[in-house]
């Protein structure tokens, strides 16, 4: 921080900001009047909160109790204002919020910039940058904010190339916020007051205040100035439902679900609530922030009321306005409320009930919607056991039975004569457990897999153990019977396995020779193509999970696995062959070894001893050419 001028200060912005900033002030955007739309969302949010916080201190508003947001713009200086007179800000909250981002999944969506300037102004679109977006049209941007309550105002300024200053405001500056806009010269278009006018009621009618146009000295109010969730659905076009979802979410995408309802009886509440068509940045953050905004008497209350919903539909923007709860309850009183519990359970309900009609209605849609959001609804099998049932008819896998997604009853319709389980296998993407060679028997039998990759599958699998009496059982565990199934063989697969004795020989060698490093070793039931594989044994934790607890430095032990041979593989049949050979022990070994590294490779694991595992390969090939 270095000193400019008397009282006057210089700061930096934060990293994230920088490369924002850097992106929006270079880029060509086709939608650069969405600049309006996030100043005068920012501004109606203000005087939500000033209105919120006059519930307890009446004297915030005495002075100016009609809370508006105006709109100004000057020709001849070529700026354009848009001022409130809502709760304002001082100089560490200036500095704060118009300095960093502080927003959950900041992180996660800095790392997605590319450099790539089209595509990352499309992802900053998606993000929500609020007040940054004004340097699309801006060479320079002032703030002048005086917060409500206290007598000094401050002045905020920058170019948006890196720094921006912050000092004392001279003279008597009003209650609330003034973003000035000094203007580029290819932004005059935002000069016109039918231009202004246009950009208004297409981005902001719904805002719940005037918002006044102030062009050449004469003042008009230019949007309906009513909350949008107070009017008649049908008196509601699909433009205002969007604007206003791009209002409550912060973000540009369009809305996948709306679902606008009035409640009456016992308790009454408007939800004006919407699920989103693409993911937010934050989804996985692990504080799971709700999103929606609780207003009581179309009062604001709280933007993160938590117990609205359940976490498990955080994915959810909107707002609900309730006729019940007093207008100055607080933050700890909203925890322990019978009418938010009530709430929470309609609206739970209501999203549920929403979700099963897309999910009938059209399925490559309700696709699109799973893909983003699947694996946080799987949280509500885990955690919510009143909704479990409908929520577990709401989910859906990716199989091995096709790309289309499946849901549980398509997988009971297909199950095999003689197939007594539902079952799956789990690893870190869909690709990868796709190839694992314990699906091996299952393909040759026409045995769907449910190929699961989303870590709260090991949650709630557990939890629930199966579904319409079918258990679900892992591919990977050992113990597995598919004897009851027929195999559908094709001419020229079958393989004579090696001898009996000759495979008990193989396995007492394996068993000596890799002591420790296995549980046990094994003939295979499970494999056709592949030598060997790793399975866990009945009882033991699954090796994925253990995995997942492993990186998460929940786990430090390591469990013994158990080693399958393939008995109708060339490869094992030749060493099964050798063992009684005279000279062949140490080769043996090695292949033991080897064999075991090449399991745990398949399986995502690394070698324990990677010097061991390259002298012995090494030793292998040298030995097989000969050399």
């Amino acid at each position: 921080m270095t000193e400019r001028a008397a009282g006057a200060e210089e700061r930096a912005f934060e990293a994230e900001v920088g490369r924002i900033l850097h992106i929006v002030a270079n880029s060509l955007y086709s939608e650069r009047e969405i600049f309006l739309r996030e100043l005068v969302s920012n501004a109606s949010d203000a005087c939500d909160r000033l209105r919120y916080a006059a519930l307890t201190e009446p004297g915030l508003t005495a002075d100016d109790p009609d809370l508006k947001v105006k709109v100004r713009a000057d020709g001849k200086a070529r700026t354009l204002t848009v001022a409130d007179n809502g709760i304002g800000m001082n100089h560490d909250e200036l500095v704060a919020d118009l300095g960093t981002i502080a927003r959950s999944g900041t992180s996660a969506f800095v790392e997605r910039l590319s450099g790539d300037a089209a595509k990352d102004v499309a992802l900053i679109g998606q993000f929500g940058v609020g007040f940054y977006s004004s340097f699309m049209v801006a060479d320079n941007v002032e703030v002048v904010s005086r917060k409500a309550g206290e007598a000094e105002a401050w002045r905020w300024q920058s170019d948006g190339k890196g720094t921006f200053t912050v000092a004392p405001a001279e003279g008597d500056a009003p209650r609330g916020t003034t973003v000035t806009l000094h203007l580029r010269k290819d932004a005059k278009e935002f000069l016109e007051p039918a231009r202004l006018r246009r950009i208004i009621a297409t981005y902001s009618d719904h805002i719940a205040l005037p918002i006044v146009l102030d062009s050449e000295g004469k003042e008009e109010t230019v949007n309906a100035a009513q909350a949008l969730w107070t009017r008649p659905r049908k008196e509601i076009t699909p433009d205002q439902y969007k604007e206003f979802y791009h209002h409550v979410g912060d973000v540009l995408d369009e809305p996948w679900l709306t679902i606008h309802n009035r409640v009456e009886g016992k308790i009454e509440y408007t939800n004006l609530i919407f699920v989103p068509s693409t993911r937010p940045f934050d989804l996985f953050h692990p504080d799971r922030k709700p999103h929606l905004r609780l207003y009581v008497k179309r009062v604001f209350i709280t933007g993160d009321c938590e117990g609205l919903l359940p976490g498990y539909l955080r994915f959810v923007y909107g707002i609900v306005d309730s006729e019940d709860m007093p207008l100055n309850i607080s933050r700890e009183m909203l925890q322990k409320n019978p009418v938010v519990a009530r709430i929470r359970s309609g609206l739970t309900k209501r999203v549920i009930g929403a979700l099963e009609r897309k999910a009938k209605k059209d399925a490559d849609d309700y696709a699109a919607f799973w893909d983003n959001f699947g694996a946080v609804l799987k949280e509500g099998v885990y955690e919510d056991p009143g909704n479990r049932e409908r929520l577990l008819e709401l989910c859906r896998f990716r199989s091995t039975a096709g790309d289309r997604l499946v849901s549980l009853a398509d997988y009971v319709e297909r199950m095999k004569d003689g197939q007594d389980a539902i079952y799956t296998i789990s690893g870190d993407a869909v690709e990868t457990v796709s190839r694992s060679p314990q699906l091996e028997a299952f393909r040759a039998r026409g045995v769907e897999v449910l190929l699961l990759t989303d870590p709260v599958d090991e949650f709630w699998i557990p939890e629930i153990g199966g579904y319409k009496e079918k258990p679900f059982r892992s591919v990977t565990r050992g113990g597995i019977d598919l004897s009851e199934i027929a195999e559908e063989k094709k001419q020229g697969e079958d393989e004579e396995p090696a001898p009996e004795s000759a495979i008990d020989n193989l396995i007492a060698l394996f068993r000596l020779t890799l002591k420790d490093a296995v549980k046990d070793v094994r003939e295979s039931k499970r494999l056709t193509d592949s030598a060997v594989c790793l399975v866990a044994d009945e009882g033991d934790i699954d090796m994925h999970l253990e995995r997942l607890l492993k990186q998460h430095q929940r786990l430090t032990q390591t469990t013994s696995r158990v080693l399958e041979l393939n008995p109708r593989h060339p490869l094992i049949k030749t060493l099964a062959g050798l063992v009684s050979e005279k000279g062949a022990a140490a080769d043996l070994e090695d292949a033991a070894h080897l064999l075991l590294d090449q399991a745990r490779i398949v399986e995502g694991e690394t070698p324990p001893d990677h010097t061991a595992f390259a002298r012995r390969l090494a030793a292998v090939m040298q030995k097989g050419l000969g050399a």
